[in-house]
């Protein structure tokens, strides 16, 4: 147990390797081996939830190597109850999006198994790491894969989506790659600068002028990535132009990375710069849970209305952040895992169609229940938990968030929880011009309902929509401590 978090981190790379080695002709065998070593991933992750105390705040799994001692450089790692939870959606995620796109890709098969593996690396590696130069890197290495996903295996404008991803996310990075210089270089401890994260949280000092600037860099960095209204005009083109599987990661587990961002780094390390933008930040957050749901109405194309509504979704969770109060932050961290599960869904379902029909235009369809109702049925419970339907897992996190904003930011609140009727409108529109009324389209009757393959990829994520909905302490109890001590961290300081 003392290694599992590098093993974790690293294992995907050793698969990555294992899928070289086999001929790319032989797809059965790739798939097979990607399978098989995604579900091993997931299994080695398994200890960290049944190892972990609920009770202790700090940093668990802890592993502190040196690694540059002449920079400061450590290879530290660790989880506590904010990043558990990023860690196993990514593990959960990994198999089941191999799986759900099995037949999705035609194409260089080989390459796109191994660049999901690659992409695990570095999403497992920023939520584990506990030294802004390793997070910095792993931060980076993300950004490699998915630009070849979305670029090889993406659609007829894949060229611009993958490129329009690639430099919104470098420009964010150069500013906090500023910042955490900075800070290296402002953060002494016994004579030696250092970027141990722990270090820097006890012995980093700023002032409110500084802090408000290096909290400025590291949220521009962290704001594309969640995407936060205005920034977020990279994600609709690269989730519509990605491959299934690229958008539900994308969806799933990368996006996560802007939210646990703020929460990790940019909050508890300058509370003076959080406090000084809160307004602003608050603002923008109401902004794009409006923002996001009204766009996501006017959409034809179902894809994009599940990006769009991924602005409004992840537009709550920062609300939830930013209200500073346990409820809040509790709920906006449950509803990360919320939204990689509904929406990572709502993918893989929109997948399920397009491969069999091309096209992802409300228009074309209609009264597919007649036709596929087992995939109607699941479909209405993946729409109703990304509604917040109370009884899934939608309703438990929008709850907590709403809870806690209305403590510290009532007005914000108010008109944000608008956003939950906005929301009911586009997916209940959608789910209604899609799978009732008669069949319009002849070729839409001879379309055949979920494989067994593809039922066994929903049904996890069904247990997890109505466990979290029905008996969420399991989860409740792990992020409380760790949001406890990040709040007193940020009062404090």
């Amino acid at each position: 147990m003392e290694f599992l978090l590098p093993v974790l981190t690293f294992f995907p790379l050793l698969a990555a390797l294992v899928l070289l080695l086999i001929p790319a002709r032989a797809e059965g065998t790739l798939k097979n081996a990607a399978l098989l070593l995604g579900l091993v991933e997931f299994a080695l992750s398994i200890p960290l939830f049944t190892g972990f105390a609920p009770a202790v705040a700090g940093m668990q799994f802890l592993v502190d190597l040196d690694w540059i001692p002449l920079w400061g450089v450590s290879f530290k790692m660790g989880v506590d109850g904010i990043s558990l939870f990023l860690v196993l959606l990514t593990t959960f995620l990994l198999p089941l999006t191999i799986l759900g796109t099995w037949n999705a890709v035609e194409h260089k098969v080989k390459g796109y198994l191994i660049l999901f593996f690659l992409l695990t690396t570095g999403m497992i590696g920023v939520f584990v790491s506990l030294d802004l130069f390793l997070f910095y890197v792993f931060w980076e290495i993300t950004l490699i894969p998915m630009y070849f996903l979305i670029g090889i295996w993406g659609g007829p404008r894949r060229i611009y989506a993958a490129v329009k991803f690639f430099l919104f996310t470098m420009a964010g990075s150069v500013l906090m790659l500023i910042a955490i210089l900075f800070v290296y270089w402002t953060t002494s401890v016994d004579g030696h600068h250092t970027f141990d994260l722990l270090l820097i949280l006890e012995h980093f000092r700023a002032s409110g002028s500084t802090q408000t600037w290096l909290f400025a860099a590291f949220a521009l960095a962290f704001a594309i990535k969640v995407p936060m209204f205005p920034l977020h005009t990279w994600l609709p083109d690269a989730h519509v132009e990605a491959p299934t599987g690229g958008s539900v990661i994308l969806a799933g587990v990368l996006l996560k990375m802007g939210t646990y961002g703020f929460l990790r780094f940019a909050m508890p390390m300058f509370p003076a710069g959080l406090k000084a933008l809160l307004p602003l930040l608050i603002a923008l957050c109401v902004i794009g849970i409006l923002y996001g749901a009204w766009l996501s109405i006017a959409q034809s194309d179902v894809k994009k209305l599940v990006a769009y509504s991924s602005v409004s979704h992840l537009g709550f969770v920062m609300l939830g952040l930013f209200a500073l109060t346990p409820e809040g932050v509790t709920g906006g961290i449950l509803q990360m895992i919320n939204h990689g599960i509904s929406t990572g869904a709502l993918f893989l379902a929109v997948g399920v169609i397009y491969e069999r029909r091309h096209t992802r235009k409300i228009a074309d369809f209609g009264g597919l229940a007649k036709v596929m109702p087992v995939y109607a049925v699941i479909l209405s419970i993946v729409c109703l938990s990304s509604i917040g339907l109370p009884g899934t897992n939608g309703f438990t996190g929008e709850f907590l968030i709403l809870l806690g904003a209305f403590k510290t930011q009532p007005w914000a609140a108010g008109i944000s929880a608008t956003g939950v009727i906005f929301a009911a409108v586009y997916i209940l529109w959608m789910y209604q011009r899609v799978m009732f009324g008669p069949v319009t389209h002849e070729v839409n009757e001879k379309l055949k309902d979920l494989s067994a393959r593809e039922f066994i990829v929903f049904l996890p994520l069904l247990v997890l929509i109505f466990w979290i909905g029905v008996y969420p302490d399991p989860f409740l109890e792990r992020i409380g401590p760790a949001v406890e001590q990040i709040l007193s961290t940020i009062r404090t300081s």
